[in-house]
């Protein structure tokens, strides 16, 4: 038997599921992320440039913190074998380093000939601010894959 389990398949998905992950962005995870994308926008790696932006200092980059539903979808709800299919986001406040962002997903709607869900998707601060909203469609595992790789 293995110890890796496959998340929940669309028939053990209930509306109204929800999970979440938190973390603290860290000025590593800026310029790592910096690193990765590309994008050196002087608003997030250049506190001189930035002090003049209507923000005042550095903000995150908005994909840090919506990338944050990832290890909700990927691990927790549906988890394991999940399959992202479409997201949208809307930014709705600037995330700082240092702020604590609350990645959530909600089960909206099921649509099981499909074997897709929608979810609702929220990010907010450790402050309870809303810094951005969404939602998104996922596929969640088929139980005959986990029976097929031998995982259940």
């Amino acid at each position: 038997m293995s110890s890796i389990k496959l998340g929940k398949t669309i028939d053990e998905i209930l509306i109204g599921d929800s999970a979440s992950f938190s973390k603290t962005i860290s000025e590593t995870d800026i310029y790592l992320f910096a690193g990765i994308t590309g994008d050196f926008n002087p608003m997030h790696v250049n506190e001189e440039f930035a002090k003049k932006t209507m923000f005042g200092t550095r903000i995150a980059h908005g994909g840090i913190a919506t990338s944050l539903i990832a290890p909700v979808l990927g691990t927790k709800l549906p988890g394991l074998g999940t399959v992202a299919i479409a997201m949208s986001v809307r930014y709705r406040a600037p995330v700082f380093p240092g702020d604590t962002i609350t990645a959530t997903a909600t089960v909206v709607e099921k649509f099981e000939e499909k074997n897709r869900i929608r979810m609702e998707m929220s990010w907010v601060n450790q402050d309870g601010t809303e810094v951005a909203l969404g939602e998104g469609t996922v596929m969640p595992p088929k139980a005959e894959y986990k029976q097929m790789v031998g995982l259940e």
